[in-house]
């Protein structure tokens, strides 16, 4: 069984906490795209973790874990993030985590030219993490990447590298203003970080299709949701990379592999981390409120999250997006402490209503239309079974399930691992 678990909507829906709960039933879980400019939140018997560039299968000792070649990796981070979860008692080893040699390395230049540029867009910034994704992807289609491969090969490197340090001081010096990278000091750095992370490194493809050979069942883990993919996404408020489920067989390095299942996630309401046109927005009080209740600050930056109602039309194209077999719904507990809840039913453009999801200069001409609809006014966070649940909180499942026109087979109603409940 191969299964893509993806975001349905702006990210930050709570995939990694579904992904450590699913991971259960898996062998294997891959993450395909992205670096370390999201966090996935996972609570279990042992406590509260920040993910952000691991596998949120990390914290089962008897999965697999692999870095995929679709990811950029900052080696500073990934070190931090390493001795974290040693010191948390967190099994560590070539066993149970496999890195591509296939992917990219965000290397310092590639943060200082992020923040660089930020500053010059000032009030037109992009809403960026400033952690250096967006350079380095793109140095990965001008052919100027290091891959985590190159780390194995060191001296072979040393020309290349000079180029390439060449053209980016052009860019830090003559266009930005900024200090140049030094040779020797990036060299010393890749040095270091070879020794450390040389026994990891591995042709992932080789292993995910022998694993996918054996009948071993593998779990695709992306980062951000699809309204953040670089194509499909609200460009250019959007990441650097596919989060879209069908390029999870492609970022994981095993191209000519098929997903059997894709799993979308999505919040009862809407959140969203950084910049862009995010319609179902509430303003004032309301969000405030609902800020706290649910806990809205990003995992990776701590920045307060945009939140609002849940929106079907943003929802209906992520899910199309996913093609999504199956929708998670999460945090509905979150939404106990409304008498009336707004959902967000359709957009006007021009005083046009549609419930097609705009492009360009047409989404930031959209404006809701809210529907209320019944609350349950209790707490359900320590229900478990779908029949134990108020009338008010099943039709409001219902309701997400028919509009989505997907099923929606579990709901979270807390952080705990054992905090969902079952739908079919």
């Amino acid at each position: 069984m191969l299964t893509a678990i993806s975001g349905i909507n702006w990210g930050d829906e709570g995939k990694g906490r579904m992904v450590d709960l699913i991971s259960e039933h898996y062998d294997v879980v891959v993450r395909y795209q992205g670096g370390n400019n999201a966090g996935h939140t996972v609570v279990n018997e042992r406590g509260k973790f920040i993910l952000n560039l691991l596998p949120s299968g990390i914290l089962r000792e008897e999965v697999v874990n692999v870095m995929g070649t679709g990811m950029v990796i900052d080696l500073d981070h990934l070190s931090t993030e390493i001795a974290k979860l040693r010191s948390r008692e967190v099994a560590l080893s070539p066993d149970n985590l496999k890195i591509s040699e296939r992917a990219s390395i965000c290397l310092p230049y590639h943060r200082k030219l992020d923040n660089l540029e930020e500053d010059r867009l000032g009030k037109n910034a992009y809403g960026s993490t400033r952690r250096g994704i967006a350079p380095c992807y793109s140095d990965k289609y001008l052919k100027k990447t290091l891959r985590m491969g190159d780390l194995l090969h060191l001296p072979d490197l040393k020309d290349r590298l000079k180029d390439t340090i060449t053209q980016k001081n052009l860019l830090l010096e003559k266009v930005y203003g900024g200090e140049p990278e030094d040779f020797e000091e990036l060299y010393g750095w890749l040095q270091c970080y070879a020794a450390e992370f040389a026994p990891y490194i591995c042709d992932t493809g080789l292993y995910l299709d022998s694993a996918a050979e054996k009948g071993k069942d593998i779990l695709f883990e992306a980062q951000l949701g699809a309204l953040r993919d670089v194509d499909f996404g609200i460009i250019p408020f959007t990441s650097s990379s596919n989060t879209i489920a069908a390029y999870a067989p492609i970022g994981a390095g095993v191209p000519g592999r098929r997903l059997d299942k894709s799993i979308g996630v999505t919040k009862a309401y809407s959140t969203c981390v950084g910049e862009g046109p995010f319609v179902a927005e509430w303003q004032g009080e309301d969000a405030e409120k609902l800020r706290t209740e649910g806990n809205e600050f990003g995992a990776a930056t701590g920045r307060p999250r945009r939140v609002g109602g849940f929106d079907v039309v943003a929802s209906r194209y992520g899910c199309r997006m996913q093609g999504a077999t199956e929708v998670v719904l999460t945090m509905l507990d979150v939404l106990s402490y409304l008498d009336e809840i707004p959902i967000c039913t359709a957009y006007t453009i021009d005083g046009n209503p549609t419930m097609d999801f705009p492009y360009g200069a047409q989404l930031d001409r959209a404006r809701p239309v809210f529907k209320s609809v019944k609350g349950w006014g209790t707490d359900i966070s320590g229900i478990r079974k779908k029949e134990d649940l108020p009338r008010a909180a099943r039709d409001y499942i219902e309701n997400i399930e028919r509009v989505l026109e997907t099923p929606v087979t579990m709901v979270s109603v807390g952080p705990g691992r054992d905090a969902y409940i079952e739908m079919t």
